[in-house]
């Protein structure tokens, strides 16, 4: 198979999109901890401790996203520069490597939403808790 310097540049505007929106994950993962930590301060319940351990495994998970990422279109440049310089065949490992990366990436992504869900049913778990009792005492 054959491959063009623009090849590898195809992944450029996709791997920009990703890195925004794992800085964003990231930003508000931050500020969800920030928040959890505040209120841990004036009263520690269950449902924190569960938070607590979700959003550890959510922060290294976003943290390998990033780096695979990076990584991705770091490799990307890389194998653009090699093709440019006529190493076909080293620019063709050295993209498929990219590819691999961002595979990697993304999968990392995919496990940090289903985290993401998970922490969500626990808030929801503890909202249905309150609703209940509210009900209960005005029935």
């Amino acid at each position: 198979m054959e491959i063009e310097i623009s090849t590898p540049a195809l992944l450029f505007p996709a791997v920009s999109l990703l890195l925004l929106a794992y800085t964003n994950r990231f930003l508000a993962l931050s500020q969800l901890i920030r928040l959890l930590n505040h209120q841990s301060k004036e009263h520690e319940s269950y449902e924190q401790v569960a938070q607590i351990n979700n959003l550890k495994q959510r922060v290294e998970l976003t943290k390998w996203m990033q780096i695979f990422g990076v990584l991705s279109i770091l490799l990307c440049t890389i194998s653009m520069f090699g093709l440019f310089l006529g190493y076909l065949e080293i620019g063709k490992k050295i993209f498929g490597l990219s590819l691999i990366s961002m595979c990697i990436s993304l999968l990392a992504s995919l496990i940090e939403v289903a985290l993401s869900t998970k922490a969500l049913n626990l808030e929801l778990g503890d909202m249905h808790k309150k609703c209940n009792k509210i009900k209960a005492k005005n029935e």
